[in-house]
């Protein structure tokens, strides 16, 4: 029997999304960002393009009391160095004790030790609302070898097994990118097939995909839809970028027009969901 068949897919009513995103232009939510050096500012961008407002709040002395005040947190694990991993424990610490959802990353699990044993530790101290990677990462956070470095070397389908086991055992939603991508509580499962090729030729594009799914879980009560709603409005926008782009470079900058001009209605009619 394949894990697909075992899963039960989840019919997310596409007005739901365009709810979810309604939701987050009415009440902007405070995201606090604990990411990666390459993807900080262009994460940022992303936030303010939809209406939320980043706080990259990322040193151990702050980390934990900025969480139990922010709506949202995202922990990335992109260029991990020791005081920041400190305070990323901090963060998840505060924030489970505040009842803040948050965001994990791993990037690089499975491929790199140290950044693995951070990941792991950071699970034993809270659940995630949503943990989100490449196959690799995911297959790597579950105990499997991952890729080679941040690239991924499997499909989003190939990990969803691991994915619903790792989404049991911590009582959070994976969400596996690729081509298309994968989500699951453990019980449901969503696929999402909006995207194009230009989002892996911008750097960032899934650290800020983390940040948005915090976002859209400070203003949305199911983790799983929060999910949902956050992948489908950064790939529906990318395709409408990819669309009057030239090459990575306007694309970039088109992303971000996109994502400010999307609306509710338009995410649920053009969200390609099953």
């Amino acid at each position: 029997m394949s894990v697909s068949s075992m899963l039960s897919r989840h019919h997310v009513a596409p007005e739901l999304l365009g709810d979810a995103l309604a939701g987050l232009h009415a009440h902007p939510p405070l995201v606090q960002c604990l990411t990666n050096v390459v993807a900080a500012q262009w994460t940022a961008n992303i936030l303010l393009a939809v209406g939320a407002s980043p706080a990259m709040v990322d040193n151990p002395d702050e980390a934990g009391g900025f969480a139990a005040v922010a709506g949202g947190v995202l922990i990335n694990l992109g260029t991990p160095q020791h005081d920041t991993a400190a305070a990323m424990a901090q963060a998840a610490t505060g924030a489970a004790a505040a009842g803040t959802p948050w965001v994990l990353d791993p990037v690089g699990a499975g491929g790199l030790p140290w950044r693995t044993r951070v990941a792991l530790d950071l699970l034993s101290r809270s659940a995630p609302a949503i943990i989100r990677g490449n196959a690799s990462e995911i297959l790597g956070l579950s105990g499997g070898e991952g890729g080679k470095g941040v690239d991924s070397e499997h499909t989003a389908e190939a990990a969803l097994g691991a994915a619903a086991e790792l989404a049991r055992e911590h009582g959070s939603v994976v969400a596996v990118s690729g081509a298309v991508d994968h989500l699951t509580d453990g019980r449901r499962v969503v696929r999402v097939a909006n995207g194009t090729e230009l989002l892996t030729r911008v750097t960032g594009t899934g650290c800020a995909l983390g940040a948005l799914m915090a976002g859209f879980c400070a203003v949305v009560e199911d983790p799983l839809l929060a999910a949902t709603a956050a992948t489908a409005t950064l790939t529906v926008a990318a395709e409408e970028a990819a669309g009057r782009s030239r090459g990575p470079g306007g694309f970039a900058v088109a992303l971000l027009d996109e994502l400010a001009l999307i609306t509710p209605a338009v995410l649920a009619e053009r969200t390609r969901l099953s």
